[in-house]
Order: structure tokens, then C-alpha cells, then sequence
């Protein structure tokens, strides 16, 4: 078994089992597993970052009106089937954080987006596997707070990688 197939298989076990699931007991009930796109080895990245000079706190909204803190660490540049984007990761006490939306929302990818928590590298570079990009909990359970995805990381491009739109049935 892959370590990705490891992961995955994990963590439909935790949505399925553990008493934290974000999913309700009659979700659980009929939970077969989450749908991932395939592996896309072009889509774990080792990315250079432009650390921002102005590094300020911001607030990013919540999905249920709430408001998290965070700040603009940097941008990176990446392709996607030859096209140009670009992507702002930032920082919180919990660490570095990535939500991204990308042309698939809606009908593949949860509307709202999906999150990745980029691994630091030596030389302001990042370790950005897009196979590891998972949906928030509000995309499974409404009652959950998760933060909105900032409109500078919505993408014209598509990323086939990581965990598909939630179907509760």
C-alpha cells in the first residue's frame, strides 16, 4: 500500500469511526469512503516562496460568520498543464496554511476549496503535495466553522489531485 493509500484509508476510518467525525451519525451510517482524485506526482510540488516583506495580520471570515487570524507569509508560482498560478500560504500559532479554490469547485471540488498545511523546507521552499488537499469539515457537517477561502487563491486552473466534492449518499 502506498503512503498516500495508507493516508487516505486512515482517514476515511477516522470519518467512519472516531467520535471527533465531523460527520453526523446518519452520514456515518452510509459512509463508503471519500472519492480522491488519482495520485498526480506533477502535483507535489517543492516550491520556492516569495516571503512577503509587509508580514501583517489579517482576517480571513469563517463559513459561519466568525472571523480566524492570520498572516500573508508569502506567494508561490507553480504550472498546471502548462498554464501560470500563483498561490498565498499563510500563518497562524497552528502553523502554515493553504486554502485554494480552483476551476473545478462547484462540480468537482467543494465550492468553498480545499485546505493544505505545506511543509517548510530549508530555503523558503515549501513542500506542497495537492494530493494531500482535503476538503474542511463544514463540507461534510454546516455546524462546523472553517475559514473562507481569500479570493487571491482562487484559481483559473484545475487541480486533479487530493479529496473530490463530499456526496453524502
Amino acid at each position: 500500500m502506498s503512503e498516500l493509500t495508507d493516508f487516505r484509508t486512515q482517514k476515511d476510518d477516522f470519518l467512519a469511526h472516531h467520535p471527533q467525525s465531523p460527520l453526523t451519525p446518519e452520514q456515518r451510517r452510509g459512509f463508503t469512503g471519500l472519492k480522491y482524485f488519482p495520485e498526480e506526482e506533477a502535483l507535489r510540488l517543492e516550491a520556492q516562496v516569495e516571503r512577503f516583506g509587509d508580514q501583517q495580520p489579517m482576517q480571513m471570515q469563517t463559513s459561519t460568520g466568525g472571523v480566524q487570524t492570520y498572516v500573508r507569509y508569502g506567494r508561490f508560482k507553480f504550472q498546471v498543464d502548462g498554464q501560470e498560478a500563483e498561490l498565498t500560504i499563510y500563518e497562524n500559532e497552528n502553523g502554515f496554511f493553504l486554502p485554494f479554490v480552483d476551476s473545478l469547485a462547484g462540480k468537482e471540488t467543494y465550492p468553498a476549496g480545499r485546505y493544505l498545511e505545506p511543509e517548510p523546507l530549508p530555503g523558503e521552499r515549501f513542500l506542497v503535495d495537492f494530493n494531500l488537499a482535503y476538503n474542511p469539515y463544514c463540507a461534510y457537517n454546516e455546524m462546523w466553522s472553517c475559514p473562507i477561502t481569500p479570493a487571491e487563491n482562487r484559481l483559473k486552473v484545475p487541480i486533479r489531485a487530493g479529496e473530490k466534492i463530499f456526496d453524502p449518499e
